[in-house]
C-alpha cells in the first residue's frame, strides 16, 4: 500500500478517451488524487497536448552540476536503444502524454522550472512507458528520496546514487490483469523518473544511469 502521504494521478488511454486507475487528466490540469490499486479501470497512456516538445526546458536551475541530454537517444545505450526501437517503438509518439511520475509533489518539480528532458516509448494505448530526466538541486534531492521512501517505495544504493521502486497490479472491468509501476533514480545532481504500464523493459533505468553518468 502507498503512504498516505502520497497523491497519485495517472494518465490516461486513448486518442478518443481518457481512462485511468484514478481519474481522467485534463491537459493542463492538476492530477487528482487516486483511490486504491484496485480500482476499476486500467491505467493507460493517453493523448500528447499537440505542439508539446520533448526537448529540455531551457530555464537554468540555480547551483545544478547536471547537464540533461539534449535528445532521448542519448539516454541509452547502443543495445538498449535497439531493444526498445524492436519492443515498444516508436520514441516520443505525439499522441502519447504518460506522465514519468503519478506524485505530484514530484510532478511540481518536473513542471517547476528545472531542466528537464521526457521520452516516452510506445503508441497510446495500454502499454508502454514515459522518463524524464531532471537536473535537481541537493535539496530537492533529498526532498524526492524522502518522498518516495515514504510512498513506500523499495530503495536501494545505485551507483553514487539512490534507486526506488514500486508497482502495483490490477485488474480491468473485462477482467484482463495489467500491472503499473514507477522506477527513480536520484545521484549526482540528477533524477531519471519512469512511469509505466505492462512494459518495464529489465534493466531499463540501470542503463541511463550508466549511460548518461557513465
Amino acid at each position: 500500500m502507498l503512504h498516505d502521504r502520497r497523491r497519485i494521478a495517472v494518465r490516461s488511454l486513448g486518442a478518443i478517451a481518457l481512462l485511468s486507475v484514478a481519474a481522467a487528466l485534463i491537459v493542463g490540469c492538476r492530477p487528482e488524487p487516486a483511490p486504491d490499486a484496485s480500482g476499476d479501470a486500467t491505467p493507460s497512456i493517453s493523448p500528447r497536448p499537440t505542439g508539446a516538445s520533448p526537448t529540455p526546458i531551457e530555464t537554468e536551475l540555480p547551483g545544478a552540476e547536471f547537464d540533461v541530454p539534449q535528445a532521448c537517444e542519448e539516454l541509452y545505450s547502443p543495445s538498449m536503444l535497439a531493444s526498445l526501437n524492436a519492443d515498444n517503438p516508436p520514441l516520443n509518439d505525439p499522441g502519447v502524454t504518460m506522465l514519468s511520475t503519478q506524485d505530484v509533489d514530484l510532478i511540481q518539480i518536473i513542471d517547476g522550472g528545472a531542466p528537464t528532458i521526457r521520452c516516452s516509448w510506445g503508441m497510446p494505448g495500454e502499454y508502454g512507458l514515459a522518463t524524464n530526466v531532471t537536473a535537481i538541486d541537493a535539496g530537492q534531492e533529498e526532498f524526492i528520496t524522502s518522498e518516495l521512501a515514504a510512498s513506500g517505495a523499495a530503495c536501494e544504493s545505485l551507483g553514487s546514487g539512490t534507486v526506488c521502486r514500486f508497482e502495483q497490479k490490477g485488474v480491468t472491468q473485462d477482467d484482463e490483469e495489467y500491472a503499473s509501476g514507477e522506477t527513480h533514480y536520484v545521484g549526482d545532481g540528477g533524477w531519471v523518473s519512469t512511469s509505466w504500464i505492462n512494459f518495464a523493459p529489465q534493466g531499463y533505468t540501470e542503463d541511463i544511469v550508466d549511460t548518461v553518468w557513465g
